[in-house]
């Protein structure tokens, strides 16, 4: 797949397959780094930059659409996430960093049923908390579905950033079905804070509760 350099932008954001990205074009490197994947149709790769680094592993975007363009040359694009891929070299010869990469494919293995259902009982949940009406229907995708619960599942930016590094599905869906069932515990209880604070007053004094 990668037989040539693939262009990165490294953004502050973790990238999943299927995972569809809006994205604001600005800087003079990245608008000719998007002219060049349009005209080549080719993917860039979105790679996850931290204080630190840049991260290992990342995951090819291709341009679905250009949602808008502006007369000093700045673009709103939507792009859809397809490939996970390694970091080999990076260079900086260009406008905008490229690197040959490698593709990061899942190891194998079959994925336990009780541990997905688990996980995709606790996603609804947290999506019916937050005023959705998933159906189970979301979860039939050719995709796997631990990509698909995490792109929403209350992940913070190094948890996303593991779980798309995980080579195993069964991993991934193990990591998620245990990250959602704590999570789900927190927001009750915040809610239970919240409605007794509400009910009858005598909540002050109850500590603070992160979520």
């Amino acid at each position: 797949m990668f037989d040539e350099r693939l262009p990165l932008f490294p953004l502050g954001i973790v990238l999943l397959p299927g995972e569809p990205v809006p994205l604001h074009i600005f800087e003079p490197r990245y608008k000719e780094m998007v002219r060049v994947c349009i005209d080549g149709d080719r993917p860039f790769g979105i790679v996850y930059a931290s204080e630190e680094k840049l991260a290992d592993v990342g995951c090819t975007a291709r341009i679905e659409r250009v949602a808008a363009r502006y007369e000093d040359g700045r673009l709103d694009i939507v792009a859809v996430g397809e490939q996970r891929f390694a970091v080999d070299e990076i260079h900086r010869d260009l406008e905008y960093l490229s690197a040959n990469v490698h593709a990061v494919e899942d190891a194998g293995g079959e994925t336990d049923t009780a541990a997905r259902e688990t996980a995709i009982a606790r996603h609804m949940k947290l999506l019916e908390m937050a005023g959705e009406a998933p159906s189970p229907s979301r979860y039939d995708h050719s995709l796997p579905v631990s990509f698909l619960i995490g792109r929403n599942a209350g992940l913070d930016l190094s948890e996303k950033q593991r779980l798309l590094e995980m080579a195993l599905e069964s991993e991934r869906i193990q990591f998620l079905a245990d990250h959602l069932g704590a999570l789900l515990v927190r927001l009750e209880k915040a809610r239970e804070y919240r409605d007794l604070a509400r009910g009858d007053g005598h909540a002050s004094g109850l500590p603070d509760l992160d979520v």
